[in-house]
């Protein structure tokens, strides 16, 4: 099995920056992709930020230029530096990785527990 763990949510001000972190962990021979995904109340869960397994990275119109998502392959770890939030990036994100856990299987989407942003004056 593979587990992740999210860290770094919280309160912050509007055009304030915050820091999210994802650490996978267990059975993981390599992971194609790596991403956060976020749900505000009452919405349905979207992707905010994926980076694969080349580098390459895809990230919403709504996060563009705002936020970033750096990746430490070393680590198994993926982190969401978020920049100049807005009310509307309040929602819970969680972290989800794509991962091939024995050589030959398909690689299937894992996910973390989610941790809360809250962005508010």
């Amino acid at each position: 099995q593979v587990q992740l763990v999210e860290s770094g949510g919280g309160l912050v001000q509007p055009g304030g920056s915050l820091r999210l972190s994802c650490a996978a962990s267990g059975s993981i021979f390599s992971i194609n992709a790596m991403g956060w995904y976020r749900q505000g109340a009452g919405k349905q869960r979207e992707c905010g930020a994926t980076i694969f397994k080349s580098g390459s990275t895809n990230c919403a119109d709504s996060v563009k230029g705002r936020f970033t998502i750096p990746r430490d392959n070393a680590k198994n770890a993926v982190y969401l530096q978020m920049n100049s939030l807005k009310p509307e990036d309040t929602a819970v994100y969680y972290c989800k990785a794509t991962v091939i856990t024995v050589v030959g299987d398909n690689p299937r989407g894992y996910w973390g527990q989610g941790t809360q942003v809250t962005v508010s004056s």
